[in-house]
């Protein structure tokens, strides 16, 4: 029997004056969630919470038994409401949206829904492989043949996301199954992150730095000694074979959870 070890951390970066990032983690149930603000100082803030808040409200509290996708799927739906509707009520908050990538595991299951472009990655014998597909205008143009992966960095666009939590009265959330092994190292985060560091750097990181707690913070260190553009939010889960629930404490500070 699989058990799960959790660990994550958040920083603002280099350049941003405050923290738009948000994770939860809630290790009795397998959930992991990252959410990445949009829409202005404390606007953003406020989205990614109320997104991980309410994502974890609906998926502990569902009323009947429903499979993993469906109550990651309708978590988000509800998240995206309940952003959309504070917005409309409160003139500071028009236009706030979130990201999200959000992981229920469970026995050798692990179950993937996002919106946007923070990104789920899995870490098996050595290889990092995303798992998840951008929602942005820049991989639309991937898709299309407009443009090669190679100069994504070079356009001015490649930060606008083609669906947000929150930015209209309903939002289309990707799910996906995936059987975890032994081993296996689950890594969720920000484009803080991402546009920081390329995936082969983030490949070595993990193979490289001492499991759990001390990766977590080598990431952001790298992705700060990089630039540190954006903010960073980073969670991993940890997939062993020693039998057991999933199991260890939260901590935002960078210790297992």
């Amino acid at each position: 029997m699989l058990s799960y070890r959790f660990a994550c951390a958040t920083d603002p970066g280099r350049v941003r004056p405050n923290n738009e990032d948000t994770v939860r983690i809630e290790p009795d149930i397998g959930l992991v969630v990252v959410a990445d603000g949009l829409g202005g100082y404390n606007a953003g803030e406020v989205a990614s919470r109320l997104c991980c808040d309410t994502v974890a409200e609906i998926v502990r509290t569902a009323s009947t038994p429903r499979a993993a996708d469906e109550r990651l799927r309708s978590a988000i739906e509800a998240a995206n409401q309940r952003i959309h509707a504070h917005a409309q009520r409160h003139a500071a908050y028009h236009g706030m949206a979130t990201t999200v990538v959000a992981v229920l595991v469970s026995g050798e299951q692990l179950t993937v829904a996002h919106v946007g472009d923070s990104r789920l990655y899995r870490l098996r014998h050595g290889r990092l492989v995303a798992l998840t597909r951008d929602h942005t205008l820049v991989q639309e143009y991937i898709d299309a043949g407009w443009l090669h992966p190679d100069d994504i960095h070079h356009v001015d666009y490649r930060n606008i996301v083609t669906r947000a939590v929150g930015a209209l009265p309903a939002v289309t959330v990707d799910v996906a199954k995936h059987t975890v092994q032994a081993g296996d190292t689950y890594l969720l985060c920000s484009d803080g992150l991402t546009e920081m560091l390329s995936d082969a750097e983030i490949e070595a990181i993990l193979c490289n730095a001492p499991l759990g707690p001390a990766t977590a913070l080598a990431l952001i260190d790298a992705a700060n000694a990089a630039g540190g553009s954006d903010n960073i939010a980073v969670a991993m889960i940890y997939c062993t074979n020693t039998g057991g629930s999933p199991h260890a404490h939260a901590d935002h500070h960078a210790r297992w959870t």
